[in-house]
């Protein structure tokens, strides 16, 4: 494809086809978690690593770098002694500063982490331990109402594999017997595995190794431009990509202090802005929304806050001018899957507003775009819609146990299949139009409607049900069930709404629930849902007007 396309928004020479390698030869380096935290605990020892936000505004502990790397090692040698490289631990937790420490320890410990949602109810944590084989179990007792020490003992009953449970809150057991040899970890070696939702009714285990997480976080932050000795506020939960990799190893390797808000609340992001002099962070367009909001209600003093890195949906033209002339920041779109440790596409600080507001970006740095025909598998022109694919050294080692999975999801030419619809401008900016398969995207998270299927199936009474994702104002799209009863059982939306509640997390539970009676079908019997959809659509925009 053209070389000479200029990074000020592709004033030069311009593409004939959608696929965009300008930005494939960044170089990649074989560097670990540990390495890094290991290079920066000696060259900037003295300066702030990792601060705990509280849900008050305020700050709590604190660590330099040289304190952080001290506690890490400390942490990894207790658990050398009871785990053997390359065995999983799992770490079920909220943004706290203890998280950090575990991802920092397991990785100088050659121990391969899983991520696990806080919100997850027993049937979703058993999934997760047991697929992911996990060895121990790092955990706080209890989180927004959710008894996950309870659960946790539970669940450790049925699974053999599973031979402690830690609790995080605990120093003495954290820290214990820290008399373990730390092993050589190589860059190639897997780092975590993140579960993303699946087709299936199931998420799967996305491994991704030391060079996949380290090096994408570090190409993030080169686009972004952040200098060392700044402060980053972790928004987005630390059990994703977005969390983990681009917030916490980006802050380490511009020397940034990371900052993780327990639990997200507008006032307490702006306080914790202004008092830890903020330069950068990454969130949602839902909590920005809301940050906007309460900056004009009270402001605070923002002037240190530059940019604002922003995933998971479509920037609108409003939000992005909002967050400029409210916040003071400049939005940086960027769009991921896990599986690509996640950034495929990112803008540039340069970008026009235009351009981050109406895309995804261009290819990351270090990664290849194109556009391709489902049918064919062909290569189509600039500005066509068909499948989103990337190719670079993110793309995961593999989904964890699912050889068939990895194959549908990764070709024989190295092209992860993202399963989004988009297409490709001739500077290679990227737009998304779509999705081949049905997931939801609720405020930046992914969900799919086959898992909730499931456990709805499972519920008295239904025949047959289907899920999809419906518009909502706040949150781009929520969760709607349309079930058909069993002949002689009663439709009970709130009895339906308590057993979703009580085996999945709550964003995942339906808000809109219809009873039907015959579905919309296909030729050989499928259910259309995009016609439940739209009929869905039609419903309440007539009710509006």
């Amino acid at each position: 494809m053209e070389r000479e396309m200029a990074d000020n928004g592709g004033s030069g020479h311009r593409l004939d086809m959608a696929l965009c390698d300008y930005y494939a030869d960044e170089e990649v380096l074989d560097t670990t978690i540990g390495g890094l935290l290991r290079a920066q605990g000696a060259a900037i020892g003295d300066y702030d690593a990792l601060a705990e936000g509280l849900p008050d505004g305020t700050s709590g502990r604190r660590w330099t770098y040289a304190q952080l790397l001290t506690d890490a090692e400390r942490m990894a040698k207790g658990l050398a002694a009871r785990f053997q490289p390359g065995e999983r631990i799992a770490v079920w937790g909220p943004n706290m500063p203890e998280w950090v420490l575990v991802e920092y320890a397991a990785a100088l410990a050659g121990l391969t982490l899983v991520t696990i949602n806080p919100a997850y109810q027993k049937r979703e944590l058993d999934f997760v331990l047991r697929q992911s084989n996990s060895a121990g179990l790092l955990l706080i007792n209890e989180f927004r109402g959710n008894p996950m020490g309870a659960t946790a003992a539970s669940v450790a009953q049925d699974l053999p594999a599973l031979r402690e449970i830690i609790d995080m809150q605990d120093e003495a057991a954290l820290f214990t017997d820290p008399s373990g040899t730390l092993p050589e970890v190589d860059t190639d070696d897997p780092a975590q595995i993140q579960y993303t939702s699946g087709t299936t009714g199931f998420p799967k285990g996305v491994v991704l190794s030391h060079r996949n997480l380290t090096n994408n976080a570090r190409l993030f932050m080169k686009v972004g431009k952040t200098g060392g000795g700044q402060a980053t506020l972790g928004l987005t939960p630390l059990f994703h990509t977005m969390g983990c990799s681009m917030g916490v190893l980006g802050a380490l390797q511009s020397g940034s202090a990371y900052c993780p808000l327990l639990a997200f609340d507008p006032n307490a992001a702006l306080d914790l802005f202004e008092r830890e002099k903020v330069s950068w962070t990454i969130c949602v367009p839902t909590m920005a929304v809301a940050m906007v909001a309460a900056q004009k209600a009270k402001p605070r003093d923002l002037s240190s806050l530059k940019l604002f890195g922003m995933g998971g949906a479509m920037v609108a033209p409003e939000l992005a001018r909002s967050i400029k002339d409210t916040l003071g920041a400049k939005v940086q779109v960027a769009y991921g899957q896990t599986e690509s440790s996640p950034l495929i596409t990112c803008a540039r600080p340069d970008d026009t507003d235009e351009d981050i507001s109406s895309s995804i970006g261009r290819p990351a740095l270090g990664c290849e775009v194109g556009i391709f025909d489902l049918g064919t598998n062909e290569l189509l022109p600039c500005n066509t819609i068909g499948e989103i694919r990337a190719r670079s050294y993110a793309t995961m080692l593999g989904y964890n146990d699912d050889p068939e999975a990895t194959a549908e999801a990764v070709d024989g030419q190295s092209w992860l299949h993202t399963g989004d619809l988009g297409s490709m401008d001739d500077r290679g900016f990227v737009k998304i139009t779509g999705r081949v398969k049905d997931m939801i995207i609720r405020g930046g998270e992914n969900l799919f409607p086959a898992e909730i299927e499931n456990v709805l199936l499972e519920a008295d009474g239904i025949a047959e049900c289907a899920v999809v994702g419906v518009p909502d104002d706040m949150l781009g799209e929520v969760v709607a069930a349309y079930v058909r009863m069993e002949d002689g059982a009663t439709f009970d939306a709130e009895a339906l709404r308590s057993h979703c509640r009580a085996q999945i997390s709550p964003q995942k539970c339906p808000v809109y629930w219809e009873n039907v009676s015959e579905w919309p079908l296909t030729g050989s019997g499928k259910i259309q849902k995009f016609k439940l959809r739209d009929q869905w659509i039609a419903a309440n925009d007539s009710q509006n007007t």
